[in-house]
Order: structure tokens, then sequence, then C-alpha cells
């Protein structure tokens, strides 16, 4: 079985599409956990009406993203985690998962694997195209090739016992927590990047601050983490 495990703040204006999008289509075992970060919206409510499980926290700081995936990683039952962002859409998840589900099969050192990420097409900008594209061939050389792994957070699926093994997500880590965990998980086993599937998001936080902001947030932050293992970001502004 797999468990998708959605982080949400404030998500009302997606959340019902991406999970009723998902359970309209999906055959195979599976659950849909929602990993609420607090929302003051309807998001919530929403939640509870779709999912198969909803987390809420209840701590007294905000949750970041990689305390709400770890989160709701601890309700999973599944043996596959798929972390999936709320604003993300996945075409005949049915086909995607039994397709994603093999590659696992064939493959017992395989612990993590990600996909292409391209915004929806009646979004999409040519900057998206150009730029997702470039990231795309760069984490399929990271993780194929020289088996170093790297992920974006819109998708990761992951064996339960791995993730387990490597106690999650960081939580220290206000972003690139998401490239972190494929790294670790490339010292433990296999990581790749399939190109023959896709998911699709939004590309919201890039359409409201601007590529060049991002570009330049997203840089920093890689190389900071890399310097001295912590994120430049003390908190991650929410984009909505």
């Amino acid at each position: 079985m797999i468990s998708i495990i959605i982080p949400t703040l404030n998500e009302e204006s997606v959340i019902e599409k991406t999970i009723t999008a998902l359970k309209a289509k999906l055959t195979i075992p599976h659950e849909i956990i929602v990993s609420d970060g607090k929302s003051t919206d309807k998001t919530v409510e929403m939640a509870r009406k779709y999912a198969d499980k909803v987390v809420v926290h209840n701590g007294k700081s905000r949750q970041n993203i990689a305390m709400g995936r770890n989160a709701g990683a601890k309700e999973a039952s599944g043996e596959f985690l798929v972390f999936l962002d709320a604003d993300c859409s996945i075409f005949e998840p049915d086909s995607f998962f039994t397709y994603a589900l093999t590659k696992f099969t064939e493959n017992p050192s395989l612990v993590a694997l990600t996909t292409r990420v391209k915004v929806l097409k009646e979004q999409e900008t040519l900057a998206d195209k150009l730029i997702f594209g470039i990231v795309g061939w760069d984490l399929t050389i990271k993780n194929n090739i020289f088996h170093i792994g790297e992920a974006m957070g819109e998708f990761q699926m992951i064996r339960k016992d791995s993730f387990r093994t490597l106690h999650g997500f960081r939580e220290d880590l206000v972003t690139r927590e998401d490239a972190d965990m494929f790294l670790r998980l490339s010292k433990i086993g296999k990581t790749i990047l399939d190109r023959k599937l896709i998911v699709y998001h939004t590309g919201r936080r890039a359409h409201k601050i601007g590529w060049f902001n991002l570009l330049k947030i997203w840089t920093i932050n890689t190389y900071w983490v890399a310097m001295f293992d912590k994120a430049k970001e003390k908190e991650w502004t929410v984009i909505r």
C-alpha cells in the first residue's frame, strides 16, 4: 500500500481538487493523509471530508514543511510513503503509481524515486519550461548517473523502512529539507528520477515573487546548507 502525505497550511483553494482527483482514479491500495500546520481557513474542514486521515499541528510554534511531512509519516500504514505538495496534480494516478511500484519491485536497492516537475499547462510560462527543464536534467544526472541524491519537494516516493532508518526529514531545515532527504537516502541505497513520470503543479511561488528572486533564494540556501549545514532562511514565506 502507498501512503500519500500532503502537508498543508491554508490550502483551501486547492486541497479539495488535489484529493478528489486522486481518489476518483486511484484504485490500487492507498491512503491519503493530510498533515496540517494549523490552518486558519477551511483546509482542515475540507481535508476531513475527503482524506483518510488528518493530522493537525498543535504546537505553539509554527510548523515547517519538514515537521508536517514527518507528522504525516508517523500515521502512515503503507510500506511506501509518497510526499506530495498540496498544489500538485498527477494525471492518471493509477498507471502512474503502478509503474512507480514496479520500479521498486524490480530493484530492491531502490529506496526512493522522484519525477520530472512541470507547471500546469494553462499556467505555464516560457521561463517555467526552461528552468524546470534544466532542473529536471540536473536532478536526472545527479541521481541516475552520479548517484548523488537530490529531489524537489513536489513529489518524493520513499520506502517507509528507509525513511525511518534516517528518522525522516530534518526539521531544523526550513528549506532544502527535500534535497537533504534524497542526499541521505542515496547513501543507504539507490535514488532515481524517472523521466517517464511527470507531476504538475501551479508554479505559484515563482509566479508570485518572480523567477529571479526564487533562483536567488534557491542558490543562496543551496550553498548555505552545503557550507554550514543549515538553511540561510529562518522562515519560509507562505505563498497562496
